[in-house]
């Protein structure tokens, strides 16, 4: 039967028993005492300012991040990992592995995984396969393990039922195959497409600028949104959209510009304040860069005829009074 190949001796590992009492954080939920075999997930919620060093587990951990973000600082196989673990990540803690952990950790699912459940997967794929070794992996980014993990937590929360025993199993199977495909040192790396914004996200950040129009949008505001860090953001609008953040609420500033200007009598002043414009001459250069004219010339075109003062002069006195 084959086995998971773990780093050299070293002190006693850690069980998946055990880790509750080793760690200060209770789990707010979990699978523990469900009756359930194959993977144990528990639920924390988010805690700022840990310190913690560990044995190494006698087992394989995959957490997962389902909301939220927070900065950790990995250390483990004489790595050092400092990095911002947004919603939707995951990072994986191969058996045996020593580790510490310094800053803040937001709400993860923990599943841990038993290397038999693994080797047993690998022993019915046989061949090459037999060949076990979990790569330690500091971030990423994995549809499968994100699926996994949320159908986990959909079933941690529902009224206990029989056929969740079934529904445990099968997942606990999946999870251990995909490490095996997509993180066995002993198999070619795949690399895990890259997120995208769903259209809800879109239409959530559209909604948020839209409302908001009048006052600066920072790139915290919009990433808080769609629940990633700052930093991350920026990339995954970009590769979303094709468009920076800050082009796209630019834009939608001039659209609203435009809109009260062809609607409304509103000053151009105060329209620029309206959209969120410092004042009346940034609005007028960064108008004239995005439709091609400036917003006086606009109003002239497209906006409500206004009589100027000398019409409105002469429209206010009385038919044959010409103010001599």
């Amino acid at each position: 039967m084959p086995r998971s190949i773990l780093p050299s001796p070293c002190p006693k590992l850690i069980s998946i028993e055990e880790i509750l009492l080793a760690r200060p954080q209770r789990p707010i939920a979990t699978t523990r005492g469900r009756g359930w075999s194959g993977v144990t997930a528990d639920l924390h919620r988010p805690y700022f300012g840990c310190a913690e060093s560990h044995a190494g587990l006698d087992h394989h951990l995959v957490c997962y991040c389902p909301s939220g973000s927070a900065r950790l600082v990995q250390m483990r196989a004489g790595a050092v990992h400092a990095s911002v673990i947004t919603a939707g990540t995951s990072y994986i803690m191969p058996a045996g592995y020593e580790s510490s952990w310094e800053g803040d950790s937001g709400v993860s699912a923990r599943l841990r995984i038993p290397t038999a459940l693994v080797d047993a997967a690998a022993e019915q794929l046989g061949g090459r396969r037999s060949r076990v070794e979990i790569r330690n992996v500091f971030q990423v980014l994995d549809p499968v393990i994100e699926r996994l993990a949320q159908t986990l937590l959909v079933e941690m929360d529902k009224k206990a039922h029989p056929v969740q025993v079934l529904i445990v199993d099968a997942i606990s199977t999946a999870l251990a195959a995909h490490m095996l495909r997509s993180y066995n040192v002993f198999e070619a790396v795949e690399c895990a497409p890259e997120r995208s914004l769903c259209q809800l996200e879109i239409a959530r950040l559209t909604e948020f600028i839209e409302d908001n129009l009048d006052r600066t949008i920072s790139l915290e505001d919009l990433a808080s949104v769609v629940n990633v860090s700052r930093f991350h953001f920026s990339r995954l609008f970009k590769r979303s959209t094709g468009s920076t953040a800050i082009g796209f609420v630019e834009r939608c500033r001039i659209r609203r510009a435009q809109a009260l200007i062809t609607d409304t009598d509103l000053p151009l002043a105060e329209i620029a304040l309206t959209v969120g414009f410092v004042d009346q001459s940034h609005f007028t250069r960064r108008f004239h860069r995005h439709v091609g004219c400036t917003p006086a010339v606009f109003a002239r075109e497209h906006g409500r005829r206004r009589p100027g003062p000398r019409a409105a002069l002469r429209l206010a006195r009385p038919d044959g009074e010409d103010g001599q």
